[in-house]
């Protein structure tokens, strides 16, 4: 029996408060060596009959006798529903919830579902190439300090080309710790927005071998913009501010890596012109049937 299952079972009467016969459970309390506080409660659909949560805690999945596996986020917030046939009576994950396994007792059979989550990113006000009414948006978190973001550049340039009236590119900062330049690279670069200049500032940066703090005013220089002006927007509370929502917008996205890719909230299985154009070609064609 994997973890999550365990898990799964102990908080089960916790928070499905639809479960036949379940007793009302006290939002707190403590019997000999045991406390509990109640952490969620939500409604549900259908009546439980088995229920699995991803080992990061931000999906439940609930199998109901409607033949459907609910998915909810830990919120409580419907994400979807996944049919299933008849006779499906068992269910587990995959460590991130990224695979779904049905038991069929009454056919005597086993199934494996790949399972995919459309994420909702917001890009308002983020670096952008490409028509600003594109149907098609890739979100790109990124850290300048990472050598694995250079190497995707000539990809999405590629996939750009590709696409020029139907696709953008927005830019998302995600500054990793453990990179020192990373978090001033990122003010740096938003401060160059200001002036028009993002990307041609993104480029010098990502062109430098090594980073260091003289070499943000030299770029600055290089690019004829007003030192003075990029200095205080670099130092300003609102670039601050800017590059801490991008860092939110990743967290609450589960993105833990650079670089991320999100194509209209999808995450490309595979990083390859190919793989990035069958989404995109996926995508329009949602549009079209709209």
């Amino acid at each position: 029996m994997k973890y999550s299952r365990i898990y799964a079972c102990c908080i089960a009467s916790l928070f499905i408060g639809s479960a036949a016969n379940a007793l009302t459970v006290p939002e707190s309390g403590q019997d000999n060596r045991i406390e509990w506080n109640m952490q969620q409660n939500w409604p549900t659909s259908g009546k439980y009959l088995d229920m699995v949560h991803s080992l990061d805690g931000k999906y439940v999945y609930m199998l109901n006798d409607k033949q459907q596996v609910q998915v909810y986020n830990n919120q409580g917030q419907l994400q979807g529903s996944i049919p299933v046939e008849e006779g499906v009576t068992n269910i587990d994950i995959a460590p991130q919830g990224e695979l779904l396994y049905l038991v069929n007792n009454a056919k005597q059979t086993f199934s494996s579902i790949a399972v995919s989550f459309v994420i909702d990113i917001d890009t308002t006000g983020a670096p952008f190439k490409g028509p600003a009414d594109a149907p098609v948006t890739i979100a790109l978190f990124t850290d300048f300090e990472c050598p694995y973001c250079r190497q995707i550049i000539p990809l999405l340039d590629q996939i750009l080309e590709r696409n020029p009236k139907t696709l953008k590119l927005a830019f998302k900062n995600m500054p990793l710790k453990f990179h020192k330049f990373a978090e001033p690279s990122a003010k740096a670069a938003l401060a160059a927005h200001e002036q028009g200049k993002f990307w041609e500032y993104h480029d010098r940066l990502f062109a430098e071998k090594k980073l260091s703090d003289d070499l943000f005013k030299k770029i600055a220089v290089d690019l004829q913009l007003d030192i003075p002006r990029f200095e205080k927007d670099m130092a300003s509370p609102e670039i601050q501010a800017k590059m801490q929502k991008d860092m939110i917008d990743a967290q609450n996205a589960g993105v833990t890596g650079t670089p991320t890719i999100f194509i209209n909230g999808r995450t490309p299985k595979q990083r390859t012109l190919e793989g990035l154009q069958s989404i995109i070609d996926d995508e329009l064609r949602k549009k079209e049937n709209k």
